[in-house]
C-alpha cells in the first residue's frame, strides 16, 4: 500500500482520480468530500519465552511482510488526507489483515 501511494504522488495521479471518482459520483448527485488514508505498521516483540513466566506475550502473534516474519502487534492508523492529522488508531495482533480494521478507521 505505502509503494502505491508513492507512485500516486511521484506521477501527481491522485488528483485525476479524485476527478473520476467524482464524475461517475456526481452523475447520480453525489461528491466525495473528505478522504481518509489507512496504513498500518508492525511493533515488533520477542518471540521468546525467556521471560519471567516462561511465556510468550499472549498479545502478540506473527506475520509476514514480503519475505520476512515478524513477531509483534500491528497498529491500524486511519489519517485525514487533506489536514494529514490522525483521528483513530487500532492496535491489533500483527497477524490480521489491513483490511480487516478499515471500518474502525474510517472518519464519518
Amino acid at each position: 500500500m505505502l509503494n502505491f501511494r508513492r507512485l500516486l504522488e511521484k506521477h501527481e495521479l491522485a488528483g485525476r482520480i479524485l476527478e473520476v471518482v467524482n464524475g461517475y459520483l456526481g452523475d447520480r448527485r453525489l461528491m466525495l468530500r473528505q478522504s481518509t488514508v489507512v496504513n498500518a505498521t508492525i511493533i515488533h516483540a520477542s518471540s521468546s519465552t525467556k521471560n519471567k513466566d516462561g511465556k510468550r506475550d499472549p498479545e502478540t502473534h506473527h506475520t509476514k511482510k514480503g519475505n520476512q516474519y515478524f513477531c509483534g502487534i500491528k497498529v491500524h492508523i486511519g489519517v485525514d488526507a487533506e489536514s494529514g492529522l490522525v483521528y483513530s488508531l487500532v492496535g491489533t495482533a500483527a497477524n490480521p489483515a489491513d483490511v480487516t480494521q478499515v471500518d474502525q478507521l474510517l472518519q464519518l
